[in-house]
Parts: C-alpha cells; sequence; structure tokens
C-alpha cells in the first residue's frame, strides 16, 4: 500500500463487515468507516433503540481513534444516518455527550436510510491526525 497511505484496526472495535478498513490514515488525517451499534465481543447489536446503538457506534470511534493516536477533540467531520429520522433527538443527545470540546465538528445528519444489520444507526467521522 502507498506509504503516504494506512489502514488502522482494533479489536476493540467491530470488525468490518465487507470489503474496507475500520479506518485510514492519509495526508494528515484519519477517515473512521461508518459504525455501527455492534458489540465487538459479541458481534451483535448493543441494545433494540437508536440512542443505546449511538452510544455503541460512538464508542466504537473511539476505539478506533485511539488506535489510529487520536481522540473526539481531533474530530472535524461526521455524518450520522437514523434509519427513522425521529430518532434524531435522543441519538444527538448521546453524540453530544461525547463531544465535549469548545470546538464541535461539522456533522450532517439525515434519516430514513436503509442501514445494513437491521441497525438503526450509523456514524462515521473525519478526525486530523494529531501526529501529523
Amino acid at each position: 500500500m502507498n506509504g503516504n497511505i494506512e489502514a488502522i484496526a482494533t479489536s476493540q472495535a467491530p470488525l468490518a463487515l465487507g470489503a474496507y478498513s475500520q479506518a485510514v490514515k492519509a495526508n494528515g488525517f484519519i477517515f473512521v468507516s461508518g459504525q455501527l451499534g455492534i458489540d465487538p465481543a459479541t458481534g451483535e447489536l448493543d441494545g433494540g433503540s437508536a440512542a443505546e446503538q449511538a452510544t455503541r457506534a460512538l464508542k466504537n470511534i473511539r476505539a478506533i481513534l485511539d488506535a489510529a493516536g487520536a481522540g473526539f477533540e481531533h474530530v472535524v467531520r461526521a455524518t450520522i444516518y437514523l434509519k427513522n429520522v425521529d430518532d434524531f433527538a435522543e441519538v444527538n443527545a448521546r453524540y453530544a455527550d461525547m463531544f465535549t470540546g469548545t470546538v464541535k465538528p461539522a456533522r450532517v445528519a439525515f434519516g430514513n436510510n436503509m442501514i445494513p444489520n437491521g441497525a438503526l444507526v450509523e456514524i462515521d467521522a473525519i478526525a486530523v491526525d494529531p501526529k501529523a
């Protein structure tokens, strides 16, 4: 693989469900693939509500960022995909619990998505690499 591109992987987050990396470092950024609310220990969705699944998805993102040498304070962009847009308020509350810094990431959220594995929410993130 190109010397400027590095795959990031950790057992503390679910394995990729397809032909992609958990995250990729490139050109001073860390691109975290969409994370479902899957518990890496069981391989199952963690909770029946969008809020519970969002919490687990965010924990998975944190584990991936940790493996990349970064944290939530380095996230500059996030996307939230909701199966049901009516779940936005509860997911947004869980999201706000994680992003507590003075500068919040730019973000988009939208609903009525078909998400793999029957999940109710998926979240991806782009962070700056603090070591770049």
